[in-house]
């Protein structure tokens, strides 16, 4: 009884002291989280994200490496037959990039805006900044998947957003580019901090060199069916665009874990041993002595470089795994590099734009700048560049052939930029995998969700691109 008293006793201490307190909102204060974060924290973070996935091979977040041929899997096939609805990966990319991506960029443009204290000349810079990569980010969408919310998106309290056409977005997208890189200012001093800019390091020329090289690189993709704004987009950007391997942007990932690469995560922390080379790669590289070929992968157990069969059970130890250059914890994921500009600049002058040079010499310096990259040599490079097949005058083909191919095999470890290009350009001819589900994924399928929850814009979107197929082509992609 004594103890029980004593417990009550107690209680009512407790109630009494609450009913002296006057006011008890500071209770409900949030003492460890911050009530919102910094626009430069944002804008890394939103960064981070879209290199992260763009770097990954996970087969829940990034299939492409196996879409165009340059990696085969031991096991686990789903992806690599084209089977992307297993892990519903249409959904994992898509709210990657409007929730992961493109609402913390808005939010950080928001925050900008509303900063007093950022100078107005500093804000112009950090708004340009920002917009780039949404430009960026929004390229991908409509690349993957044709018409996309666009308009109404990322307002979250519209759950019902309407899909915009996806040509009338890539025409906005090129305004918004163009504003981007006539307010861009090296005279304003930089933009973000360099601890929160992760792709130019404070840098506004090279920001500059790189919002000229998307809109470069924007311009070849319409091409082959609106040659006037690609002409006009290419011969406004060349000069501007990026010169030298030096202008590469990319996020060098710090090594210290969270901080590494996915690919270090996944093959290195996680001891993956899914991931093999493709023979659809292997072969030419091997053929042609190409001096990439240490660079892109390792030896297998035998000492030799051998590929896997796309779509087939592969064994690792007969097999070759991606190299440590490539799974290293600090390995770099480019967003842009000179080679792929100077393919650019080579279809350009074929296409009859005016950018200055010849075909022939912007192919050999694309060819040079990945064999340097990737651990090669110039000489290695010059001598590879002698090959009959290799040379510009002499390798099979016309133009599309002759670079595609060679930019299929520049685009090893972006795996993304690799698809575009490979639907683009239309080579290499690959062969379907083993098994395959479907035909060539020309796009991504639209996600689950969206064909449950915002069902009527799903199904007249689907309608408007010719059916919501994986086969189906987008609007720039005519051959």
């Amino acid at each position: 009884m004594l103890r029980k008293n004593k417990v009550l006793i107690a209680a009512l201490a407790v109630i009494l002291l609450q009913s002296c307190t006057k006011n008890i909102d500071s209770i409900n204060n949030e003492t460890k989280r911050p009530i919102s974060a910094p626009p430069g924290a944002l804008f890394a973070n939103a960064v981070r994200n879209l290199s992260d996935g763009l770097a990954n091979a996970s087969v829940s977040i990034n299939v492409w490496r196996f879409t165009v041929k340059h990696w085969a899997m031991t096991t686990y096939q789903d992806e690599a037959r084209y089977n992307f609805t297993t892990r519903n990966i249409p959904q994992a990319w898509w709210n990657r990039m409007y929730k992961d991506v493109l609402s913390d960029m808005n939010d950080a443009s928001r925050l900008v805006k509303e900063d007093a204290t950022i100078t107005p000349a500093v804000k112009t810079n950090q708004l340009a900044i920002l917009d780039v990569m949404q430009v960026y980010t929004y390229s991908i969408l409509v690349n993957t998947f044709g018409d996309v919310p666009y308009s109404q998106a990322l307002d979250f309290t519209n759950t019902r957003p309407k899909y915009d056409d996806a040509k009338t977005v890539y025409t906005d997208l090129m305004k918004r580019l163009n504003d981007d890189i006539s307010k861009m200012s090296t005279s304003a001093g930089a933009g973000f901090t360099s601890t929160e800019d992760l792709l130019c390091g404070a840098s506004m020329a090279k920001w500059i060199k790189f919002a000229n090289s998307l809109r470069f690189k924007m311009g070849m993709t319409i091409a082959d069916v609106d040659n006037a704004t690609a002409k006009a987009a290419v011969e406004a950007s060349d000069a501007a665009a990026l010169t030298s391997a030096a202008d590469n942007v990319s996020l060098t990932y710090l090594g210290s874990t969270p901080n590494t690469n996915p690919l270090y995560t996944d093959i290195v922390l996680g001891a993956r041993g899914d991931y093999v080379a493709a023979t659809d790669l292997m072969t030419p590289l091997l053929a042609m002595s190409d001096p990439r070929t240490a660079g892109f992968f390792a030896k297998n157990n035998d000492g030799n470089f051998a590929g896997g069969v796309v779509g087939d059970n592969n064994t690792l130890s007969v097999t070759s795994q991606p190299s440590s250059k490539v799974s290293a914890a600090t390995a770099p994921n480019l967003f842009m590099d000179y080679s792929e500009i100077e393919f650019f600049r080579a279809e350009a002058i074929e296409r009859g734009y005016n950018v200055a040079g010849t075909a022939a010499a912007h192919y050999a310096n694309a060819v040079t700048a990945s064999i340097v990259y990737w651990g090669g040599t110039t000489g290695d490079a010059a001598t590879y560049l002698l090959r009959p097949d290799v040379a510009y005058a002499t390798a099979t083909g016309d133009w599309h052939q002759k670079i595609g191919f060679q930019k299929w095999i520049a685009m090893y470890n972006r795996p993304y930029d690799g698809w575009t290009e490979l639907r683009r350009l239309d080579y290499p001819k690959l062969t379907a995998p083993v098994s395959a589900v479907s035909g060539f994924p020309n796009r991504f399928s639209y996600p689950t969700a969206e064909q449950q929850v915002n069902a009527d814009n799903w199904t007249s979107a689907s309608k408007a691109i010719g059916g919501d197929k994986v086969e189906t082509k987008l609007w720039w992609d005519k051959n």
